[in-house]
């Protein structure tokens, strides 16, 4: 359940589940909304699951876990993966140094499963995990202006700039931590997390207090990603090898030993992978999707839009699958991300929807229409293309 439902209630908020926990999909606008992150800045309650790893082994511990090297000082953070042995994502997550502990944010489905692993895995070491994701609130900060909507409300320090450090300020009468995050919607961006007494507080000074700030839930989330080039774990990353995602900013090719550490390696060495993510602008369903007012009716782009495994087709051979598609908040055109076969070169791709070939044209990421004010870290990134 989230944390202010009063708050949501307020803008007039429709749930959605994400991962078994109730999140706000869309404050009835979306579209409006999506419009004022890309021009001004917004707020999201996030709903991530959330682990505490103490002891005095905690930094060892998570970075023998995980593919990305875990910061051993107070204030930083890494974005990192769980594989499987065959190099598949198990999670995604950030890892953030919080003095005396780690915090580890990840998807709220994955929290337990993740929590009863390591503790099985803790032999002689001095580690203890505990999820304590019912006592914190999380708060996305998202837009152009973020940072002056933080430095409008944040007290004690200036805003973090480097990606995923923070800081520890107040904002009214609660305390806070406010992270620099890495762009995933490809613009500036901070986290802003609190004590979940604290939650309803935060949420109000976010929207209310200094500068203003558009509410937003996780509809516009998805498709500002989308546009920004993001792989997001419920759609792209589960069970994908993370170097056909490109996802080079979530591997330290140089630290010790991990779980699905060969795979990954051996597919590095090779040059390329199998497949790669690339975007699409579905130019076919243009004028459906133009037909649908998409603050008054928000499903209605589910319709009409390709389903997340749609085949994506180059001439009459296919090449590959539709793992999400949306209108762009930045363009107003409909979009997607495909993960399609690396040496395909998509000349005359369709998509198939309901049966009939979408016409469809590659599209750089993040899209072009996407004149962010930062570049989301995740961006595909591929050996070949360096």
């Amino acid at each position: 359940m989230t944390l202010v439902s009063d708050t949501h209630g307020a803008h007039g908020a429709v749930y959605r589940d994400r991962g078994g926990r109730q999140v706000v999909d869309h404050y009835r606008k979306p579209e409006r909304v999506g419009k004022a992150v890309r021009n001004v800045v917004g707020a999201i309650e996030m709903g991530y699951g959330v682990l505490a790893v103490t002891g005095e082994d905690r930094v060892e511990f998570v970075d023998n876990a995980v593919s990305n090297r875990v910061p051993d000082e107070d204030g930083q953070g890494v974005y990192a993966l769980l594989l499987d042995p065959q190099g598949g994502i198990e999670t995604d997550m950030y890892v953030y140094n919080a003095d005396e502990r780690l915090l580890v944010f990840l998807p709220p489905e994955r929290a337990e499963a993740v929590a009863e692993d390591w503790a099985s895995k803790v032999f002689i070491q001095d580690v203890a995990i505990d999820d304590v994701s019912e006592e914190l609130g999380v708060f996305g900060v998202h837009g152009p202006k973020s940072t002056e909507k933080i430095a409008s409300v944040l007290g004690g320090p200036g805003a973090p700039e480097k990606p995923l450090s923070f800081v520890r300020g107040s904002m009214v009468d609660a305390g806070v931590t406010v992270i620099a995050t890495d762009a995933p919607l490809g613009e500036e961006g901070y986290e802003v997390v609190c004590a979940a007494e604290d939650a309803e507080e935060v949420l109000d000074t976010l929207l209310n207090r200094g500068l203003n700030a558009a509410p937003f839930g996780y509809r516009t989330w998805d498709a500002l990603s989308l546009e920004a080039g993001t792989p997001l774990f419920e759609y792209e990353l589960e069970g994908t090898v993370p170097n056909v995602l490109g996802l080079r900013n979530a591997l330290d090719f140089d630290k010790g030993c991990y779980v699905g550490q060969e795979v990954v390696s051996r597919v590095e060495n090779q040059g390329r992978p199998s497949r790669r993510l690339v975007g699409l602008d579905l130019g076919g369903l243009a004028d459906a999707t133009a037909d649908i007012d998409g603050d008054a009716n928000p499903e209605g782009y589910d319709e009409v839009l390709p389903d997340p495994g749609a085949a994506v087709f180059d001439g009459d051979e296919a090449v590959g699958e539709v793992t999400r598609a949306a209108v762009g908040p930045a363009a107003g055109d409909p979009i997607a991300l495909a993960l399609v076969r690396f040496d395909a070169d998509l000349a005359d791709p369709t998509v198939r929807v309901d049966g009939e070939e979408v016409p469809a044209t590659r599209a750089d990421l993040p899209f072009p229409s996407v004149r962010g004010s930062a570049q989301s870290a995740r961006l595909p990134t591929y050996p070949s293309d360096e």
